[in-house]
């Protein structure tokens, strides 16, 4: 763990958000846990595109910085385990080969990564400049896609030739990959912490054969699959309808917006015999992403699920993402979306007395932190806020960044993506109130609506979202929490293959529904 400052897209955090994934495969393996085969595939797989990312960009820089010795030292311990790398890819778990193997590359690795995260890190830092750290990083994502996806040991490591030797290892090892099945595991979840349902869920997800986003540019990060395809593929695969869950009506609208049009996609819940009401309690829904990926389509179970089961309208803000409009203009949007919800609330067959907010991951930080600019600027609160595995804090917060950062299909690489893209150009944007929720004292969060805040427990999130229900509660909101065993970030929104996420979106419900009637 390095143990000063950077910024999200930085060389030396983009390293080390990798060793912290590979070191919790590691840790994994050594222990006996989770599916063996699985976890070994992942880390030869990381390590094979981080190995081709450092040779490329960090050892070149280290060299063209006069540590001509760390360049050679780095290099030589990549052969090391690239050899090692080999031989665990041919090899099955419980083996002699594969144990000893294993064993030597946990201990090459260990003292690789303190060597790199205390020693060469900071030093290369030192001798650049923080402002060479950012283009470090841009270089080396482009590195690790171009990479190939196994070790290569006998292949050129450094300039030209292995760059050129890369592509044609990459296409090869592509054809290996889907020949052996290889390609279809590396993007579930190796470590047996799911429940039976989520996990066939994230299986369903890898046999998918999504790239991994922390490494692409962002258009061609929301072109991969997600884990709305992955249910429907399970629906398919038991013989179960693929439609959505019915609702009365959806509709798209168009509004004013802080940097233009703005659209807003609006849920009628299916209502009862007696017909819909003069009103209807409203929530705004705000979709997660990371401020950079999905959108509404993505999070459109979510919404009919709660329509449904909470009997509300539900308006859902199609926002700007990152890194085309940086931050604030999400959360900009989301406010504003907020505002015209209230002052419209009427004419969408709504009651303005009775309106919540909530949403999912980077939405849950939205649907918080809009609580405050209403608080701080006089505005009237909405009557509840639903907070489902909220990002609260921009920095590597608790345990569970550690323990979780290899969980899928969010792990600490893909957090710090994130960032990087969507505070792009916005240096202060991590510890802005909006974004660093957990700064907030007590008189910043005094008078907040009522809460209730989920979480997942294989989720790097999982520990800021727990304190900052612990600051609402010190804060005087009533606030209840609730933890959701053996599911994973994102899992509240498929309802329709995980019992958790029914559960889940049920007790949001009764939160709303208990809401509203005390708004009455």
């Amino acid at each position: 763990m390095l143990t000063y400052a950077t910024l999200p897209g930085d060389i030396d955090q983009l390293v080390a958000d990798d060793h912290a994934v590979v070191a919790r495969q590691l840790d994994r393996l050594e222990a006996g846990e989770g599916d063996r085969r699985v976890l070994a595939d992942q880390v030869s797989f990381e390590l094979a595109l981080h190995a081709t990312g450092e040779e490329q960009v960090v050892y070149a820089a280290l060299r063209d910085a006069g540590l001509a010795a760390d360049d050679e030292h780095a290099r030589a311990e990549h052969q090391q385990m690239k050899q090692l790398l080999v031989s665990i890819d041919r090899t099955e778990p419980g083996s002699d080969e594969f144990e000893t193997c294993l064993a030597r590359l946990t201990a090459i690795v260990r003292a690789h990564v303190e060597e790199e995260e205390h020693q060469m890190l900071p030093e290369l830092r030192r001798r650049l400049g923080a402002t060479a750290m950012a283009d470090l990083g841009r270089a080396f994502l482009a590195a690790k896609r171009a990479a190939p996806t196994r070790a290569h040991p006998h292949a050129p490591d450094h300039g030209t030739t292995q760059r050129l030797a890369g592509l044609a290892a990459k296409a090869l090892d592509a054809t290996r990959d889907t020949i052996d099945d290889r390609g279809t595991r590396l993007a579930t979840d190796g470590s047996h912490r799911l429940d039976p349902q989520a996990q066939r869920l994230l299986d369903t997800f890898s046999s998918l054969t999504p790239l991994p986003a922390e490494i692409l540019e962002p258009e061609q990060a929301r072109a991969q699959p997600t884990l709305v395809d992955a249910v429907h593929r399970v629906l398919a695969d038991t013989g179960r309808s693929t439609e959505p869950e019915p609702v009365d009506t959806v509709d798209d609208l168009t509004i004013p917006g802080p940097g233009g049009d703005l659209t807003v996609r609006v849920y009628r819940p299916v209502v009862g015999g007696d017909g819909a009401p003069d009103s209807m309690p409203m929530l705004m829904w705000v979709h997660g992403g990371g401020w950079v990926l999905y959108d509404v389509d993505t999070y459109d179970a979510s919404c009919r699920g709660l329509a449904n089961k909470a009997g509300a309208i539900v308006v859902s803000p199609a926002y700007r993402r990152a890194p085309e409009h940086p931050f604030p203009a999400a959360h900009d949007d989301v406010l504003d979306a907020y505002r015209w919800m209230r002052d419209h609330a009427d004419e969408l067959g709504g009651d303005p007395t009775r309106l919540a907010i909530g949403g999912e991951s980077v939405g849950g930080n939205m649907a918080a932190a809009t609580c405050v600019e209403l608080a701080r600027r006089g505005e009237p609160l909405p009557c509840c806020q639903i907070l489902v595995y909220p990002l609260t804090t921009a920095a590597p917060y608790g345990a569970s960044m550690t323990e979780h950062a290899d969980a899928r299909p969010l792990d600490k690489p893909l957090l710090s993506w994130m960032a990087m893209h969507a505070f792009e150009g916005v240096p202060d944007a991590a510890r802005d109130h909006r974004v660093a929720l957990l700064d907030l004292g007590p008189d910043d969060l005094d008078g907040l609506p009522p809460a209730l805040v989920i979480t997942a427990e294989r989720d790097p999130l999982h520990d800021q979202g727990r304190e900052f229900a612990r600051h609402l509660e010190h804060a005087g909101v009533p606030t209840s929490w609730r933890h959701f065993d053996g599911v994973m970030h994102e899992f509240f929104g498929a309802s329709a293959v995980l019992d958790a996420a029914e559960l889940a979106q049920r007790e949001a419900a009764d939160h709303l529904r208990r809401s509203f009637a005390t708004a009455a």
